[in-house]
């Protein structure tokens, strides 16, 4: 038998964990005697900068090159020396003595309109329409003017109004130029080519005269334009009109009375009708005196003749 004493299995354990904890001592004395490594900046030297973890994450550092700034000069509200609240009254104060002189100034009210292009309409009247005297300039507007200047004169075509400072108000019109003269009712009015009628301004010459005995039939709206006046006789009459003026006796006026038409008293002692057409004025016209000859020749004298149609023309003997 050997003579080495027999360790039970308790006592190899307790011998293995005593051999591991003297390892475990000897390592870790060998740590401590291990010397640290000591890095020193410029301008500490006396904190020690220890290694970082070996479980920290890397970092990296990139330089990134210097951007230009931009050519724009930055622009930035000074702020007032006495504050936002002080500068605020002091605008608002500022702008209320501009309103305020703006409305009582007499350099910025309107006296009255200047008026060109008229030969009808005067001044007076126009002034008179617009009532813009006394006003301040920057209260009117130029468009509300025109619009009261077309509703009260029907012989006004078109009508530009401008406004400056610091109180000038110009009218520029175009008129209507009167053609006929129209009696009706013992009153008379003047009517442009277009058929528009309009208040005369006295007597004027060289205008075709006509005596209504009724009134002839409504006319509508002739132009797109929305201010211009529903004509007074329709465009074919003024046609038939200015083409009969020709042929009347001087000094007559023409007739007119509805369904039979224009025409007037011969000075010969009877009434003769045309009708209304201004197509075939000329036709009427021959025809007319083919038949004062035809009746002249036979003695007769008529009361009225009637060339309205001329294919069919008629005369009337004196009751």
């Amino acid at each position: 038998m050997s003579g080495k004493p027999t360790l039970s299995r308790a006592e190899l354990v307790r011998l293995r964990r005593e051999q591991e904890r003297a390892r475990e001592i000897q390592r870790a004395s060998q740590a401590v005697a291990r010397p640290v490594k000591v890095t020193r900046s410029k301008k500490d030297t006396t904190r020690p900068v220890r290694k970082p973890a070996r479980s920290a994450r890397r970092r990296f550092e990139i330089a990134i090159p210097h951007l230009p700034r931009a050519t724009a000069p930055a622009f930035s509200l000074p702020r007032p020396p006495l504050g936002w609240r002080l500068f605020s009254l002091l605008l608002a104060a500022v702008l209320g003595s501009l309103l305020y002189l703006a409305f009582t100034r007499p350099e910025l009210r309107v006296s009255e309109a200047q008026l060109t292009g008229s030969r009808i309409v005067t001044q007076a009247e126009v002034n008179a329409v617009l009532g813009i005297s006394g006003q301040p300039i920057f209260l009117l507007d130029p468009a509300d003017l025109e619009t009261r200047l077309r509703l009260a004169f029907p012989e006004l075509v078109s009508v530009r109004v401008s406004v400056s400072l610091p109180n000038q108000v110009s009218v520029s019109v175009t008129e209507r130029q009167p053609l006929i003269r129209w009696e009706q009712g013992g009153g008379y009015t003047w009517v442009a080519e277009d058929g528009v009628a309009f208040r005369p301004r006295g007597e004027l010459d060289g205008l075709i005269s006509v005596v209504a005995l009724s009134a002839p039939p409504a006319q509508e709206g002739g132009s797109a334009d929305p201010l211009s006046p529903a004509p007074f006789i329709s465009a074919e009459m003024v046609r038939a009109l200015k083409a009969l003026a020709a042929h009347v006796p001087p000094g007559t006026p023409i007739l007119y009375e509805r369904g039979s038409g224009f025409g007037w008293n011969d000075p010969r002692g009877w009434r003769v009708y045309f009708g209304v057409s201004a197509g075939d004025v000329e036709l009427k016209v021959r025809v007319y005196e083919a038949m004062v000859n035809s009746l002249t020749q036979k003695g007769i004298r008529p009361a009225l003749i009637n060339v309205m149609y001329p294919t069919a023309p008629y005369y009337r003997l004196s009751e």
